[in-house]
């Protein structure tokens, strides 16, 4: 599979690209970016064949199969919906688009042209996580009661400038964390959140835009969430709790981007260490991508599922803004 890259990213650097180089064959052909010396070294420092600051320049390329977003948030849709016309399939950061009808579109855009959008959701594809949703499915943790996912960290220097300043670009805690956390959630007990209480405030980092939410969710079963997500806590640790009837879940360090943390359960009978698959997480989310492109399964997570979280997060960030309790609203993809 021939990929380009339209975004000139941090992750694309440290994670992608290796991820596709991983698969069979996989190849970066094309590089795009709105600054022509970014995009040229870029391109020279990863060995990517060709770079451009027009993305019609490569989807114009018949060798190039597919598509990698990882641009700032409001681009997310322009360049999606231009990729999915071209006939290629598209494999887009979160959030998936700036609004819920963007979202959506999207999603129909590629039902409509056969080819696949996933989400770059990897915790789905984090051996820790599916080892968590194993446990919740076979029933050891009972009548699953609560979660708690704390996703409170420090925003290194490097990824800092727009998440913290610019609410155009799509800037906030919220468009960046609470999607991953409304995605963990949805993918560890198989419900979607129908209403939300939060709280956002801008703790030194954000400017114009919310560093740190808190936020708590009612889902159709009756579980409880507990959600937190911030920028500016140097010396927090992420993880996710699941508790139930006859045991919890206690992980740490989970909500990564490396295969890290530990997991114990807790039931009557003691403690004990749960291990679970340590392969790279963007591996595993290429390696599912090109399947469901190969074969027309369902990715990782689906563009369906970005739509989603996103709506997740809307809410959130909505009902801190008018301090009430929101339904979530989730409507039909036509």
């Amino acid at each position: 599979m021939a990929w380009a890259f339209a975004g000139a990213s941090t992750i694309g650097g440290q994670y992608m690209i290796d991820a596709v180089r991983a698969q069979t064959e996989g190849r970066v052909d094309w590089v795009v970016s709105g600054n022509a010396d970014h995009a040229a070294g870029y391109a020279g420092r990863y060995g990517i064949a060709n770079w451009t600051t027009a993305l019609e320049d490569a989807l114009a390329d018949d060798a190039v199969t597919s598509v990698y977003i990882s641009s700032t948030n409001e681009k997310h849709f322009g360049q999606a919906m231009a990729a999915i016309a071209a006939g290629k399939h598209v494999l887009c950061e979160k959030p998936l688009a700036m609004t819920a009808e963007e979202a959506s579109a999207m999603v129909v855009a590629a039902r409509d042209r056969g080819v696949i959008l996933a989400v770059n959701h990897h915790l789905r594809s984090a051996g820790s996580h599916r080892a968590i949703r194993a446990l919740i499915a076979s029933g050891r943790l009972g009548r699953i009661l609560s979660l708690r996912v704390f996703h409170a960290v420090h925003l290194p220097e490097h990824l800092r400038g727009w998440r913290l300043d610019d609410a155009s670009a799509g800037g906030g805690v919220i468009a960046d964390l609470t999607v991953h956390n409304a995605d963990t959630v949805r993918y560890l007990v198989g419900e979607d959140p129908v209403s939300v209480v939060a709280e956002t405030a801008s703790t030194g980092m954000g400017k114009g835009v919310e560093d740190s939410a808190m936020s708590v969710w009612t889902m159709p079963s009756g579980i409880m969430v507990f959600s937190h997500e911030s920028f500016t806590h140097p010396h927090s640790a992420s993880g996710i709790e699941v508790h139930g009837t006859e045991g919890s879940v206690i992980a740490r360090g989970v909500m990564a981007q490396d295969p890290v943390g530990e997991i114990e359960l807790v039931t009557s009978a003691g403690r004990e260490t749960v291990p679970f698959d340590k392969s790279g997480l963007y591996e595993a989310v290429v390696r599912d991508f090109e399947l469901a492109a190969a074969t027309g399964a369902e990715p990782a997570a689906s563009g369906a599922d970005g739509l989603k979280s996103l709506q997740v997060a809307i809410a959130v960030r909505e009902a801190a803004r008018t301090d009430r309790r929101l339904a979530v609203t989730y409507g039909e993809v036509q």
